[in-house]
C-alpha cells in the first residue's frame, strides 16, 4: 500500500458508494461507477481505487450468482450470507485505506477493468 495523497474524500467514496446496493438494484456497481467516471481524470488515486472497487463489485456479483445457483442445494443461502458479510467488511477496510490516501487491493478480486 502506497501513500499518495491525504485529505481527498473522493477515493473513500469509490468504495463506500457500493453500499447503495442495499437501496438500489445494482447500486453496489453503479455507485462506484458514477464516482469513478465523475472524478477519475482529476486524481490518480480516484482512478485507481474506482477501478479496484468496480472490479471487486464485479467479483462479488459473480460469486453471488454462483451462490444463488447453489441455493438449489441449500448451501447457497449460507454462501450468500458469507459473501455479503465479507463484501461489507472489505468495503469498509478499503474505504479506511483510501481515506488515508493509500492504494488498497481487495482479496479474491478478479481484475476485469485494468
Amino acid at each position: 500500500m502506497h501513500d499518495i495523497k491525504k485529505g481527498n474524500p473522493i477515493p473513500m467514496w469509490c468504495h463506500l458508494s457500493a453500499f447503495a446496493g442495499f437501496i438500489i438494484p445494482f447500486g453496489n456497481f453503479l455507485g462506484p461507477l458514477f464516482v469513478w467516471l465523475w472524478k477519475k481524470e482529476e486524481d490518480e488515486l480516484v482512478n485507481d481505487q474506482g477501478k479496484e472497487s468496480l472490479n471487486f463489485q464485479i467479483s462479488i456479483l459473480i460469486y453471488s450468482l454462483v451462490a444463488g445457483i447453489l441455493t438449489l442445494v441449500f448451501i447457497g443461502f449460507i454462501l450468500l450470507l458469507a459473501i455479503a458479510l465479507f463484501a461489507a467488511i472489505q468495503v469498509i477496510i478499503a474505504a479506511i485505506h483510501a481515506d488515508k490516501g493509500e492504494k488498497y487491493r481487495y482479496p479474491f478480486c478478479v481484475r476485469v477493468i485494468k
